[in-house]
């Protein structure tokens, strides 16, 4: 009668002891960040985060409708995932360097179909 709330409890230890080993997100990682119109635009945005953080960045405004975000061209140092309307971007451990990825952003502003390019620069913090 005792096991199964015992059970109950080590399961629930477990899973909370292996969430601490998850990826930690840098909360503010995106420190400019331009809006973007979806009028065949190219918006520049800057990204400060610390070796071996990950960067979760959603890319819709309120106005907006994301349809597609595609990567242009990938970071060199760094892993970059496309996450719905958004991108996970994870730094590398090794010593700081500065990096740089393209997204393409299509969707609609409003009324209006379009798409946007966003390059974001990538600094060590």
């Amino acid at each position: 009668m005792l096991a199964r709330p015992m059970l109950l409890l080590a399961v629930v230890v477990a899973v909370s002891a292996m969430s601490g080993l998850a990826a930690q997100a840098s909360p503010l990682c995106v420190k400019e960040r331009t809006p973007f119109a979806l009028s065949d635009d190219t918006v520049k945005w800057t990204m400060s985060i610390a070796p071996g953080a990950d960067c979760i960045q959603g890319l819709r405004w309120s106005y907006m409708q994301i349809f597609n975000v595609s990567v242009v061209s990938g970071p060199s140092r760094g892993q970059l995932a496309v996450v719905g309307s958004g991108f996970r971007y994870s730094a590398e451990n090794h010593p700081p360097s500065q990096d740089k990825f393209t997204l393409l952003i299509s969707g609609k502003n409003r009324h209006d179909l379009g798409t946007s390019t966003l390059e974001v620069e990538v600094n060590p913090q």
